[in-house]
């Protein structure tokens, strides 16, 4: 049995986590990070780099397929789903590599095995007690499933998914959100059959209702296949696949199930509520600056509540650490933090959809502008369609940007900047987008609103 002892001592090694102890270290505090698997976390090594990994994959066998039309002729001979692989874990590995040698070099301390907060100050990690002036809590998030709903055989999560050293032929999703499409998107570009099944109204239910509509189309065009409004009833395997039942009584049959119906906590065992600290539904509940009941300890990243996204996590790790120093950094609300869809076409937004404001706002104090793709001479050089559509307060600032098209996900950085800044759509009509970029699509959008529109009639 051993005790070490630290400033700041941060459980889970996911971008929370790790992001925590960077800043942390960098800010002159000693710090010990208690990570169960790899540092880097579900990210990292289960989802977005991989996930990513597979998409840019998908991509190269779209063009592949198309170079035609650009007057390249090249053969698609198939996918090498050995050599898509060996892709994605070099990419993996690589940014592991990257990670480990940040960590040494900050002088974090990485104490290995599962932590079990025992009290406000310690960390159990087997017969070691890991003690620290304050404690982060940062450790993360699993791919739920549905009451009843066992995951084995031909039913898999995104983990098995990435896993899978064959394309499928056929391949039912349950669950139209963000992990849902992405898959669906991948295995549509390798020649897979795809259903997506989504008990609300529309895909990417949180996205702005147009550019929901827009994806609906795009993945109608692809010939992706999807069953809106509908929720799953049950589903049977046999040696050849799965049957899928809805509650209105249709059925899909597929090779495989893939469940994608978000994200849950990692909380249960843990000891926080032991400790004391305010949990809901396995929720670390803080407050705006992210501190629980407890003083002294802390959440970040996907335990607490609100947006599961790595950039928020990461971010949120960073807050901490120098809200820890005193250095009382901004908070950044929710709805704020840019999201990126990465299926074929990208949704990027930020901000309030145009539903959302007119509900804050008043639909008389309300515009918004919805930009086609179509007049942006890059969108049309690389064969993308789509839309960016900016939302305003009248005579206010920008209050929310939502885009559909290839590459939007890169635009989304404009974006954020223009909500979060408050900035009107006058005060960014004068600025200068390069040409040609599909960043000038933000533009035009934002000189329509500012009431000087040189494109549209």
């Amino acid at each position: 049995m051993s005790e070490q002892n630290f400033d700041i001592v941060v459980l889970g090694g996911g971008s929370g986590g790790y992001a925590a102890a960077l800043r942390a270290a960098e800010l002159g505090f000693t710090v010990g990070m208690i990570e169960k698997d790899k540092v880097g976390g579900t990210c990292l090594h289960r989802g977005c780099i991989p996930t990513k990994a597979l998409l840019h994959a998908a991509e190269v066998a779209d063009y592949s397929r198309e170079s035609s039309k650009f007057g390249i002729n090249t053969t698609f001979e198939g996918i090498d789903i050995a050599g898509v692989t060996t892709y994605r874990e070099g990419i993996v590995a690589k940014k592991y590599k990257g990670l480990q040698g940040l960590v040494k070099a900050r002088g974090i301390t990485v104490i290995e095995g599962t932590g079990r907060l025992t009290s406000p100050t310690t960390v159990q990690v087997g017969d070691d007690t890991i003690v620290g002036k304050n404690v982060i809590l940062a450790t993360g998030s699993y791919s739920r499933s549905l009451p009843g709903l066992e995951i084995g055989g031909r039913v898999i999560t995104s983990e098995q998914a990435l896993e899978l050293d064959f394309v499928p032929k056929k391949v039912a999703v349950l669950g139209g959100g963000v992990i849902g499409v992405e898959f669906a998107s991948v295995w549509k570009s390798f020649g897979a059959d795809v259903t997506i099944v989504e008990a609300l109204p529309h895909l990417v239910p949180n996205e702005d209702e147009a550019i929901s509509k827009s994806l609906e189309r795009a993945f109608r065009r692809r010939g992706i296949d999807f069953r809106l409004g509908v929720r799953f009833q049950g589903v049977t395997q046999n040696d050849d696949g799965v049957v899928v039942t809805l509650e209105n009584g249709d059925t899909v049959d597929a090779e495989l199930l893939l469940v994608a119906v978000g994200r849950g906590p990692v909380t249960a065992n843990l000891g926080y509520e032991e400790v004391g600290v305010t949990m809901d539904r396995g929720f670390v509940i803080t407050n705006e600056r992210l501190a629980t009941n407890i003083p002294g300890v802390y959440a970040v990243g996907d335990i607490v509540p609100g947006l599961q996204l790595a950039h928020r996590g990461f971010q949120q790790g960073i807050f901490v650490a120098e809200e820890i120093a005193g250095l009382n950094p901004v908070v950044i609300p929710d709805v704020n933090i840019p999201k990126v869809t990465y299926c074929d076409p990208e949704v990027a937004s930020v901000g309030l959809s145009e539903a959302r404001a007119v509900e804050q706002y008043g639909a008389d104090n309300v515009s918004s502008y919805d930009y086609s793709l179509a007049g942006n001479g890059k969108s049309e050089i690389i064969g993308t369609s789509g839309s960016v559509k900016v939302v305003r307060v009248n005579d206010g600032p920008v209050v929310g940007v939502h885009m559909i098209g290839a590459r939007v996900g890169e635009l989304i950085g404009e974006a954020q900047l223009a909500v979060n800044w408050e900035a009107y759509p006058e005060d960014i009509a004068p600025l200068v987008h390069a040409h040609p970029t599909q960043s000038e699509a933000l533009g035009e959008a934002f000189m329509y609103l500012a009431g000087k529109p040189l494109h549209t009639l």
